[in-house]
């Protein structure tokens, strides 16, 4: 994950996103540097974009709470349902024990 940190930080600095660099900001922030990782890394994000990546999540994120309403409308109904259930078993229940005592 460390790389992945690094490759945000180097992207926002303008700086290319290489093994050296990555290798630079991982040993900066106290970490051994693993050069397998680093070239794993680099070759992964050779053709993303990270701010065009950033950007587009950041659009997703600000859509995303206006499908949470529908969602908790959709439990609002099955809780209700839930509960007249709930509430006919009571009453059944209650004619159960008023006829034992009837």
């Amino acid at each position: 994950m460390e790389y992945v940190y690094a490759a945000l930080l180097l992207s926002e600095a303008g700086k290319p996103i290489d093994e050296k660099g990555l290798m630079e900001v991982v040993k900066a922030a106290g970490f051994t540097p693993d050069e397998a990782r680093a070239k794993a890394v680099v070759a992964s994000l050779k053709d993303v974009n990270i701010k065009d990546v950033i950007k587009n999540a950041q659009t997703q994120a600000a859509a995303a709470p206006t499908a949470a309403p529908q969602h908790a409308e959709g439990e609002k109904k099955e809780q209700k349902k839930e509960e007249k259930k709930d509430e006919k078993k009571e009453e059944a229940a209650a004619e159960g024990l008023a006829s034992l005592f009837g």
